[in-house]
């Protein structure tokens, strides 16, 4: 079902980038872990009182955090020392085409989670036959697990969206997201465009 949200298909060239240079993106991962698990945390901040979604999101930063451990814990077993990065236009670019004003500002932060979790769930899938074996076998159990997270985000962005075309914002949004996920990109991280890497 994540396939279904995303309006673009990752490009050949971001898959075979992102193999041949799997320890970069390994250490991108790591970070994109924390920051999914500071993402949810923030939302429960944002609309405290929404309970259910606050509960969904308590239990999602959870398992953000431990997949961050598993992450970590691959980079010792293969060797990856940590690097620090410059964080990619990625998630900043697409969460600037939030609406500034509620509900819509709510409506679109969970649909713009969703997609990042169904980009997420695209690249374990394409990724996962093309890396080293511990982090195949990973990355094939992640896959699993972002297509839940997604399916969270897109429930939520339907129960908060009364009087809103949410059908309409996600496809406007998938646009947005799609173009940032294909187009040429200075960096390979993992939800970079296609990276000009050597």
């Amino acid at each position: 079902m994540s396939a279904a949200l995303l309006a673009a298909p990752t490009p050949a060239a971001w898959v075979d980038a992102a193999a041949a240079h799997w320890q970069m993106l390994l250490t991108d991962h790591a970070n994109c872990e924390k920051k999914a698990a500071s993402t949810a945390l923030a939302l429960i901040f944002s609309y405290p009182e929404d309970t259910a979604l606050a509960i969904a999101l308590a239990r999602l930063a959870r398992e953000e955090l431990r997949h961050f451990e598993q992450v970590a814990r691959l980079m010792q077993q293969l060797g990856v020392p940590f690097e620090r990065q410059q964080p990619g236009r990625y998630a900043t670019a697409l969460r600037r085409h939030a609406a500034s004003t509620e509900p819509g500002r709510k409506v679109d932060l969970l649909l713009i989670g969703a997609l990042i979790e169904a980009r997420s769930c695209e690249r374990f899938r394409l990724l996962a036959p093309r890396l080293p074996g511990p982090l195949a076998a990973f990355y094939t159990d992640l896959e699993r697990a972002e297509a839940r997270h997604h399916e969270l985000y897109l429930d939520h962005a339907r129960a908060s969206a009364a009087g809103i075309d949410w059908q309409r914002r996600l496809r406007d949004l998938a646009m947005v997201e799609a173009e940032l996920a294909t187009s040429p990109d200075p960096v390979l991280r993992f939800h970079s465009g296609c990276p000009n890497v050597a």
